[in-house]
């Protein structure tokens, strides 16, 4: 069945009603650069959504999400209509609804066209039941981002790729798919127009993406959306920039969750660790010991689905504990956090036959049905058969966190760790899900259940520890999982292009609206890597907001970092590195959390302007807006190749600084202890040596790296890093502001009511061309030294270092009150004087 021909158009109170021949279409300005295009061939019109926070019309849902969802007025959009096609603009953006046959373009208010259908089959339901949208591509020039989480190189274009999340253990990295997460959301960005436009497409029905794969000689190249049920419900999102893009997208599904501050620290895991036949507690704190000796930081433990096994049979009962493995885990979690340890149980949502609690689930109604709603659906689960809680259900959702409190939460721990949640077992797509009194099936609701399991563990930490931030970590999800949960890349395969191609998985994660995201260090299907490839993992791993070593061996063997004695030098190196950067990793994630940006960003997000970026061969991404990382990841390397931005200079922050120009390609020398890091021209990067376990260490020094090639900012952003008092104001926010040339002037900005113990600062200015003149601090002169010793023996005063040709300061000083640094590099006559 294919929409051919317009007939009617009527006003309705938040839009336009479309009639057409076979299917009609509401159209909805939701802003100037979000404008909803619902297509239905039912024509039901249910809004009932679990994923948007931010609407224009009454759903069904409202009540659940009264804390989320914001209802807006849409905007009247007037038209003009000739004979063949409707039109409608928008303050930035021209829609046109062309007739006959019926398809929609995208243009620029300057008739730069940025989007079409395929003209003669836009919209089509086939006779099964599945739904189709075609778009027009230019394969030459297209590019394709997003799609959440993938395998293989960040842009899609030429991919067929299916959003059906599995359980897939050990996945191809170059091609595996699907994966764990459904998100169907990408980026479209053009060479020629460089004007990123977004299409979200809000239907949870397992799907495909054909990004210009298929070819046929009856239409232009074309890419397409399938669905196998519901309706085209599509909302195109403007940028012109990707940043601005996230931006709007994440205003429609929620902006990341602001995570504790000991979740950016490392975090330990291995399903070993909790499947000893008796006492894994006392191995636990042995293993604890040991990276406190090697110096290699640790802040979290995931205790693995073992502690839950049954004494008896080994098989998994979520919420059990097994007393064997952990005689007294009240006390466990008691040790554990008194270390500084935060444990983070595991948590599955299948329910065996045998389970402890299974009288209480079935009391509740917990389950999914089977098609015909009299029975608990049963499916394949681990160990046997299984039912599965229906999240969609009140009781279900109830009992499940009743439980989570009485028999995790209340013990001490606040992180729930969320894992097989895809919901494959549930094989017969007719099971019936209660859907929150609405009724309804598995094949549309299947992935909702994994974002419905995020919300539960975040209500129940709520109510057992009012004031402390929910830390959720989810293996699946589907759009908006990103406000409740940090995602990972799930089982993944240990093997060197695995390290390579996670770059871009998590990178494709960040562009899809989750910013909290990782993949496991060291791969977790297989063999252990070899002592090479774990290194140059954790070197890579450092910069992940997720950054976690977990493993299921199968050769007997145990991932951890020590584990090769003659690498543990360069992987303490690793881990230091870390936790120096984590005042700016903690920025970047507030960063995240109020604007939707991601952490690990491809090059073209803050380059759009240099096509170069668009595919970038190199592997390297930005951390943050300041640096480029360029990891090795390539076995046995020597060197390393990668491409520099243009429109600004790099400094290379491994050789003294040494200055190169952006726009090409350059290949460096690497040693093993190598973590390749580039400054951009006008970067900021902010870090501390102070912290080495983040629940005892207090940050009382900053260091402030500043490339100053121009005027530039860095928000700097601090709080308890517990509590949500930040909601309240409670937190430091801090402008750190670069400007002028020859008399640079760094201010310091602060807003927010919290107070931390920052009271020494050090900046390094680069200044290649020529020392200072003269520095002060807060309009005081401070001394000049000549002698790099004397300098570093003094509590206040600056140096010009000759080596990397930067200026070095340092005062005492406190942030939370505004102030400038002025460094002058004016010309002056030493002889004249």
């Amino acid at each position: 069945m294919l929409l051919k021909k317009f007939l009617s158009m009527k006003k309705i109170e938040n839009g336009y009603y479309v009639k057409g021949d076979s299917a009609d279409i509401k159209i909805i300005f939701m802003t100037d650069d979000i404008i909803r295009v619902r297509v239905s061939f039912d024509k039901r019109w249910e809004e009932e959504s679990y994923t948007l926070v931010m609407t224009a019309w009454e759903d069904r849902l409202d009540h659940l999400f009264h804390e989320e969802r914001k209802r807006i007025n849409a905007l009247d959009i007037p038209f003009e209509e000739t004979e063949t096609e409707i039109t409608f603009c928008t303050k930035t953006l021209k829609l046109v609804m062309t007739k006959s046959p019926l398809y929609f373009s995208i243009y620029k208010l300057n008739g730069e066209k940025l989007y079409n259908d395929i003209h003669e089959r836009a919209f089509e339901r086939d006779h099964i039941g599945r739904i189709f949208h075609y778009n027009q591509i230019d394969p030459q020039n297209d590019h394709f981002y997003g799609f959440g989480e993938k395998t293989g190189t960040l842009d899609k274009l030429g991919r067929r790729m299916r959003m059906s999340p599995k359980d897939a253990i050990g996945h191809d990295p170059e091609f595996g798919d699907p994966m764990y997460k459904h998100i169907p959301f990408y980026i479209k960005l053009n060479n020629n127009n460089k004007h990123a436009l977004g299409l979200f497409y809000h239907n949870s029905y397992d799907s495909t993406f054909d990004m210009g794969n298929e070819i046929s000689g009856y239409w232009a190249r074309y890419s397409y959306y399938e669905a196998d049920g519901g309706d085209i419900d599509l909302f195109f999102i403007n940028g012109p920039t990707v940043s601005e893009v996230l931006d709007n997208y994440t205003k429609l599904t929620g902006r990341q969750a602001m995570p504790p501050k000991q979740s950016l620290g490392y975090t330990a895991s291995t399903m070993y660790y909790a499947e000893l036949e008796k006492d894994c507690d006392k191995e636990i704190y042995e293993v604890i010991e040991k990276y406190f000796e090697e110096k290699m930081y640790i802040d979290n433990f995931k205790v693995a689905s073992g502690y839950s096994s049954g004494e008896k049979d080994n098989l998994r009962y979520t919420f059990n504990w097994n007393k064997k493995r952990f005689p007294d885990p009240d006390g466990f979690v008691k040790n554990m956090n008194e270390k500084g340890i935060n444990v983070i149980p595991n948590l599955k949502p299948g329910i065996l036959p045998n389970h402890p609690y299974k009288d209480e689930f079935e009391k509740a109604a917990a389950f999914i049905k089977d098609p015909d709603g009299n029975k608990d659906y049963l499916g394949r689960w681990w160990g046997g058969i299984g039912r599965f809680i229906d999240f969609t259900k009140p009781s279900g959702r109830e009992i499940w966190k009743t439980l989570l409190k009485k028999t995790i939460l209340s013990k001490g721990v606040t992180t729930v760790w969320n894992d097989n949640c895809e919901y494959d077992g549930v094989e017969d797509r007719n099971a019936i899900c209660d859907f929150d009194g609405g009724k309804g099936t598995m094949a549309e609701l299947k992935i909702m259940h994994s974002n419905m399991m995020a919300y539960t563990a975040k209500k129940a930490v709520s109510e057992m520890y009012p004031n402390c931030r929910p830390y959720i970590i989810n293996r699946a999800g589907f759009a908006g999982v990103q406000r409740y949960a940090q995602t990972w890349g799930g089982d993944n395969l240990t093997d060197w292009r695995t390290l390579k191609f996670n770059i871009d998985t998590i990178m494709g994660m960040g562009l899809s609206g989750v910013a909290n995201n990782g993949c496991d260090i060291g791969g977790f299907a297989g063999g252990a890597p070899e002592g090479e490839l774990l290194l140059r993992w954790i070197q890579n791993g450092i910069f992940q907001p997720r950054f976690c070593i977990n493993s299921a061996n199968n050769d007997n063997t145990v991932t951890q970092p020590w584990m090769y004695e003659e690498y543990n030098e360069f992987v303490r190196n690793a881990y230091t590195q870390r936790y120096r950067m984590l005042p700016y990793l903690y920025s970047l994630m507030y960063e995240a959390h109020i604007t939707g940006k991601p952490i690990m960003r491809p090059l073209l997000m803050e380059f759009q302007d240099d096509i170069n970026c668009y595919e970038d061969k190199y592997s390297t991404f930005m951390f943050g807006s300041s640096v480029l990382v360029a990891n090795v990841v390539e076995k046995g390397a020597v060197s390393r190749k990668l491409y520099l931005p243009k429109g600004c200079k790099w400094y290379d922050m491994n050789d003294n600084m040494h200055e190169y120009e952006g726009g090409q390609v350059i290949e460096i020398p690497v040693t093993l202890n190598s973590i390749p890091m580039f400054l951009r021209g006008s970067g900021i990067f902010v870090t501390s040596e102070d912290v080495k376990h983040i629940t005892t260490d207090k940050m009382k020094n900053l260091n402030i790296l500043i490339g100053a090639e121009g005027d530039s900012s860095f928000y700097l952003y601090d709080d308890d890093g517990v509590s949500n008092d930040f909601e309240k104001g409670v937190y430091q926010y801090t402008e750190i502001k670069v400007s002028g040339k020859a008399r640079k002037q760094i201010s310091f900005k602060t807003t927010g009511s919290y107070e931390n113990e920052i009271s020494n600062l050090k900046v390094q200015l680069i200044s290649k061309e020529k020392g200072a003149y003269w520095v002060t601090v807060d309009g005081e002169n401070i001394p000049r030294f000549l002698n790099k010793t004397s300098f570093e023996k003094s509590e206040q005063g600056w140096y010009y270092d000759l080596s990397d040709r930067t200026i070095l300061l340092k005062c005492k000083k406190s942030i939370k009150n505004d102030f400038d640094i002025v460094v002058s590099c004016e010309k002056f006559d030493l002889i004249g004087m």
